[in-house]
């Protein structure tokens, strides 16, 4: 299948000449909603794409003033306007932009901090005690450190560029700054599920790129509201923040995740771009609330009726769930899901009730979008074709097609800092293989089936790929989440009998069997698991269950630690 291109897109060669185009195209559309709260008080203030570009170029230029020209500055804190002017004002003027997850502990950050040999940090007063230890223990190279919001004894966001608009009178070596668009701008930290977090280098090229395929197929319009969800230190955030910036679209900022359905109303939100776990929250509050009007098997109806219809061309879809789509603001019209493989039960059911869903597929070190569903390539479980300047092969496919997943293209990281071996163990003759198994349909539609490293392979050669089972296992009735692994079989030595520890839903349990016990509770999920092995071959049937309330050891971007989990399993067996 050909690289499709659906959507007219500008291609441009790095971050500056695309917010310079926004802010000319766009200027006074708005680019970003501050919510300011006070007491009971809420005011509302608009940032314009041309009010933008002022306050990146007063922010950098006061950096540039302060030394940091050509150096790397960490950016560490939550999702709010002061962050993606930190972001992008490192990348307008070539100085290397470090996004740090602001959940790590404090060990953690001071090692990213020491890896990167940042000079300055840019942090969230939420950071301030861990900052001040950084500071105090002096392990770092850091100079300068300075607060999102006004915080004693630091420098801030708004006094730096108070600072940087009268420096702009005279000085314009900032804007001026020229951008190399092909070695390293922003070095970002894996969350590494089983080993040291590797440090990714990208360029802004790499990101350019991946903006201008996303545009190419995704519907992504200059009348959008888009909520930022997406962690910002997370590449998937970044581009995508990038992204809705170069389509002129007006991002806002939730309150968490318990207020997304109120935000989702507050903003009349349009467009929401989140990692599984946020699509199926949303998903599980629709499903919750039609369940609580008794209106389940009517809109079982609605939907089959609906789906008849669009057989013959008719898509009547946002009329007859206009209740359903106005309980999430009434304007939520697509949701792309990515960074971990999507329940495509959540996809279909997203798309039969008239909200397009699309799932992607990528990593930290290809910027990251590599393949997509778009309006012309649905299939549901698939993540769609590759991207329109990517190039996707199979490596050593097994007798059904399944292989590692390799990808060349211009939206590849230039390797991991400081560590060649590994990137000569990823990188190589152009290639950048994935870790990530899947195969290829007949018409060219990626399958993901599993990780490499996760995947068990029985005594008589048969694989199992845990994530194809969990899939399953999570739709079981009081199943919050699980991990499928295997166990050492103790009668036969050097094989493998498969097991699943799944954690369970309390509320859930309390509401639907408040009587029962944990020995009942394992028995109902047990007997569940048991009628879902009959639908396997004999194999792939589950033969263990360890249950428990206790959730599963995840990074910070909610992929679960396998090794850890499984050194916590085998201590206890």
């Amino acid at each position: 299948m050909e690289n499709l291109k659906i959507f007219e897109a500008t291609e441009f060669q790095n971050v500056k000449e695309i917010i310079y185009h926004s802010a000319k195209v766009y200027a006074e559309k708005i680019a970003f909603v501050i919510k300011h709260k006070e007491d009971k008080k809420v005011e509302y203030e608009n940032i314009t794409y041309k009010r933008l570009l002022e306050d990146i170029n007063k922010l950098g230029t006061a950096l540039y003033q302060m030394g940091l020209k050509g150096k790397k500055i960490a950016v560490i804190g939550k999702n709010r306007y002061e962050w993606a002017i930190s972001h992008l004002a490192n990348l307008l003027g070539g100085i290397v932009s470090v996004p740090l997850d602001k959940d790590l502990q404090y060990d953690e950050l001071e090692n990213s901090l020491v890896r990167s040999k940042a000079s300055c940090i840019i942090f969230d007063e939420k950071q301030e005690e861990k900052i001040a230890q950084i500071k105090e223990k002096g392990n770092t190279e850091l100079k300068e450190y300075i607060c999102m919001s006004e915080l004693e004894g630091y420098l801030s966001i708004k006094k730096l560029m108070q600072k940087g608009e009268k420096l702009l009178e005279e000085n314009k070596e900032y804007i001026q700054a020229k951008i190399d668009e092909k070695i390293m701008s922003i070095l970002l930290f894996t969350s590494g599920t089983t080993s040291k977090s590797k440090a990714v280098m990208l360029s802004q090229k790499n990101i350019a790129s991946n903006i201008y395929a996303m545009q190419c197929v995704e519907d992504i319009r200059s009348t959008d509201t888009n909520i930022a969800f997406l962690p910002f230190h997370h590449i998937f955030g970044s581009t995508c923040l990038i992204m809705m910036l170069a389509s002129g679209v007006k991002t806002v900022f939730p309150d968490g995740l318990r207020y997304i359905k109120q935000n989702l109303n507050e903003y009349k939100v349009t467009i929401f771009v989140g990692v599984p776990v946020l699509v199926e929250a949303i998903y599980k509050t629709i499903m919750k609330e039609i369940e609580k009007q008794g209106k389940t098997k009517l809109i079982k109806t609605a939907t089959a009726i609906s789906n008849c219809l669009r057989k013959v061309h008719i898509d009547l879809r946002r009329k007859i769930f206009k209740q359903v789509i106005d309980a999430l603001g009434g304007e939520l019209r697509f949701v792309i899901s990515g960074g971990a493989p999507a329940d495509p039960k959540i996809s279909k059911g997203f798309n039969d009730l008239g909200i397009k869903t699309a799932q992607g597929y990528g990593l930290s070190e290809t910027s990251p979008v590599i393949c997509a569903e778009n309006d012309k390539i649905m299939k549901n479980g698939s993540v769609g074709v590759p991207m329109i300047n990517d190039k996707i092969e199979i490596e050593n496919p097994d007798e059904n097609g399944i292989g590692e997943i390799k990808v060349k293209g211009p939206n590849v990281m230039l390797g991991y800092y400081e560590m060649p071996e590994l990137t000569n163990e990823v990188l190589k003759d152009g290639w950048f293989y994935t870790g990530d198994l899947g195969y290829f349909d007949k018409k060219g539609i990626l399958y993901i089936t599993g990780r490499n490293k996760n995947m068990i392979v029985l005594k008589n050669g048969k694989k199992i790929f845990p994530e194809e089972l969990e899939t399953l296992v999570n739709r079981i009735e009081l199943v919050e989440e699980s991990m499928v692994f295997g166990l050492p079989d103790e009668k036969d030595k050097g094989d493998y009998k498969l097991a699943v520890k799944i954690v369970y839903n309390k509320e859930e349990a309390k509401e639907k069997y408040s009587e029962a016990n944990y020995e009942e509770l394992y028995k109902i999920i047990w007997n569940q698991i048991k009628q879902l092995n009959t639908t396997f071959p004999r194999y792939k049937h589950i033969q263990k269950l360890i249950l428990t309330d206790e959730e599963l050891i995840k990074t910070t971007t909610k992929k679960v630690k396998r090794q850890e989990e499984m050194k916590k399993i085998l201590d206890k067996v």
